[in-house]
């Protein structure tokens, strides 16, 4: 499978991943999950918001256990950061049949649409959809760089926008949700552990600055005559570095947009997108203030005009607590069943938090979830050096099978 997948969407120059949303790679991804799921004899289904389903078992029975993560990347993105989870989750599956395993709840491997957000600027769009947490109105305001809408991307990818909304009924059928991912940090590699358990994804968000000044020569404006949103634009950004280490929070601005943007032209408008993040809402509400308060003592300054917009925002998660200890239980403790295969040995698995946002954190808020995180030996995520060893990985895969045992079999 991991071969398989490997070629699709890869950039011949980077070396990184560049499946966005609706595009060729996109839909290159989705026609490998459907014949993962054909070969599997598993009944296949796209539902209304653009999110593959492969189905063990009636999906209308109701308490089903899903499984899964999302194949779309970041620029450039690693080969580890979703495709990982899906991958993993159809290898739980191959596992739980080679152990005769006996299902007494429908079963089913997913791929949400859209999670990275790299196209349309908002991370999980197919389970915020799903949710309700995204209206269909916001979802066609969408638009990516080049000004192509959600809904004309879709229509050209082949689905019809028409359906977009929340999904209820989905919902309300599912028992319990469980996202495989890469660690995305190096908690596992510094404790020593192949595999861990998400306690909560700290709150986070992302923020438009846009910075308004004056275009002109670059060769014949003097320097006490410029109106340059780019230098305001640097200042913010080392205010953002300095709030954050302050408080012991995370601030990146990663995306810059800049107009007219020619090398011997003072800018006119500079735009640059905030992602910040901490581990309790009081803090993050401390960072992002601190941040624009600077932003705009420095427009003052210079006589630069200042917007800010959130552009999304995502509360602190705390996973339920009665499936995450659950899954503690059934990898610390005896195998779940007289069908487990899996490897004795394994005493307790860690407990940790992220930073990171997942669909897992969307869909939260509606039905249980609780995320496995497999060991990431540099750290490094949403880069081409992203990485996990392969002993790492299959211990990822044993220890959703184990899970999807104790939660899905007789």
């Amino acid at each position: 499978m991991w071969r398989d997948l490997a070629p699709l969407g890869r950039d011949a120059t980077s070396h990184g991943y560049r499946r966005y949303a609706w595009t060729a790679a996109d839909t290159d991804c989705r026609a490998w999950f459907r014949a993962q799921a054909e070969t599997r004899g598993l009944a296949y289904e796209l539902d209304r918001n653009g999110n593959q389903w492969a189905w063990l078992g009636d999906p209308l029975a109701g308490d089903a256990v899903v499984t899964g993560s999302h194949l779309d990347s970041v620029p450039d993105g690693g080969a580890f950061d979703g495709p990982l989870g899906v991958v993993s989750s159809f290898a739980a599956l191959d596992e739980l049949r080679r152990r005769g395993a006996r299902f007494a709840r429908p079963l089913a491997v997913t791929n949400f649409g859209d999670e990275e957000g790299a196209r349309f600027g908002l991370a999980c769009v197919g389970s915020r959809l799903t949710t309700g947490q995204l209206t269909a109105e916001k979802a066609y305001e969408l638009r990516d760089g080049d000004g192509v809408s959600l809904p004309r991307a879709m229509e050209a990818a082949g689905h019809d926008p028409a359906t977009l909304g929340p999904d209820p009924g989905r919902l309300a059928r599912i028992g319990a949700f469980v996202e495989l991912h890469v660690e995305q940090g190096r908690a596992l590699d510094l404790s020593g552990d192949p595999v861990g358990i998400a306690s909560a994804i700290w709150p986070h968000g992302r923020w438009r600055f846009d910075f308004h000044g004056e275009a002109n020569h670059a060769g014949t404006t003097r320097l006490a005559d410029r109106r340059d949103p780019m230098l305001t634009y640097a200042e913010t950004v080392l205010a953002a570095r300095r709030e954050a280490e302050l408080a012991g929070a995370l601030a990146t601005f990663g995306k810059i947009s800049v107009e007219p943007n020619g090398v011997n032209a003072i800018p006119s408008l500079v735009r640059g997108w905030l992602d910040s993040r901490a581990a309790d809402q009081a803090t993050l509400d401390t960072v992002v203030a601190g941040i624009e308060a600077a932003a705009r003592e420095a427009a003052e300054r210079a006589g630069i005009d200042l917007s800010v917009v959130r552009e999304s925002f995502t509360p602190v998660v705390e996973f339920e607590h009665a499936l995450r200890d659950e899954l503690a239980r059934i990898l610390s403790g005896p195998a779940p069943g007289p069908t487990s295969g899996r490897a004795s040995g394994r005493t307790s698995v860690p407990v940790l938090g992220t930073g990171a946002g997942h669909d897992a954190g969307i869909l939260s808020g509606s039905i249980p979830t609780a995320m496995l995180f497999v060991r990431n030996p540099t750290g490094v995520s949403h880069s081409p050096a992203e990485s996990a060893a392969e002993d790492d990985c299959l211990a990822g895969v044993l220890a959703l099978a184990d899970v999807l045992e104790g939660l899905a079999c007789a």
